[in-house]
């Protein structure tokens, strides 16, 4: 805890206090790379873990899984379809293994979401919601059937993949324009930990200007005028 900036601190408290006070909550934190969202996930699951409370972690690809303790897929762990539709659901029978072990979850983790069709987070959705069944009338329209879900990720990265898809229909396919987006509470980390860690007053500013750089590159704000037209020779070495 003592080497969280007060930046992810914040993201801790936030998310944390909403499960301890056991009250739902969808949230989405977005950060790039360096600026420690996976060490987030880490301390989450610790802090939780070491108090006997379950916690699901999944991730959209199968090497990020490697990273975090306990980390699956989330086809592997919601059994969500391969043919995912808007009328999807997942294969998981109430009162089964799984779904009791879903009822007991205090938290779920969801990495890398702006690389899953929206309508896998709808699958998603309407299966908790069946499985948990809410008692309270009132609270039948709960997102994921109460829990508290943390979806995180960069919109910088790889979007949903659709097959012959045009720009717009891939934009579309993403979790910002998923009906859910509506229920998210964004959060945000921006100091890239990663890069700025361990430098020398010397070199801060120069790995502060070079990160301020790369983010530029990844908004589509640091281009020349003849960008469109931009050719690249590769050479083959023998």
């Amino acid at each position: 805890m003592s080497t969280m900036t007060s930046e992810q601190r914040k993201v801790y408290d936030t998310i944390m206090t909403r499960v301890n006070e056991n009250k739902h909550g969808v949230f989405f934190l977005y950060g790039y790379g360096g600026t420690g969202m996976t060490f987030i996930w880490r301390v989450m699951s610790a802090a939780l873990r070491s108090k006997g409370e379950i916690v699901l972690t999944v991730v959209s690809s199968g090497i990020v899984a490697l990273l975090i303790l306990g980390g699956r897929t989330t086809h592997s762990r919601f059994c969500i379809p391969l043919n995912v539709d808007e009328f999807s659901t997942c294969t998981i029978v109430p009162k089964s293994p799984l779904a009791l072990l879903i009822q007991k979850a205090k938290l779920i983790i969801w990495d890398e979401a702006p690389m899953m069709h929206k309508r896998c987070f709808k699958a998603v959705d309407r299966t908790l919601k069946y499985i948990l069944k809410p008692v309270d009338e009132k609270n039948k329209h709960i997102p994921f059937g109460g829990k508290v879900v943390v979806f995180g990720g960069d919109f910088r990265q790889i979007l949903p993949v659709i097959s012959k898809g045009t720009r717009p229909e891939v934009v579309h396919a993403t979790i910002n324009f998923s009906v859910l987006w509506n229920f998210c509470e964004v959060l945000t980390l921006s100091k890239n930990t990663r890069l700025l860690g361990g430098a020398s007053s010397a070199d801060v500013e120069q790995r502060r200007l070079f990160s301020e750089w790369i983010l530029g590159v990844g908004d589509g704000e640091i281009k020349d005028d003849n960008d469109d037209d931009l050719y690249l020779t590769f050479h083959q070495i023998y």
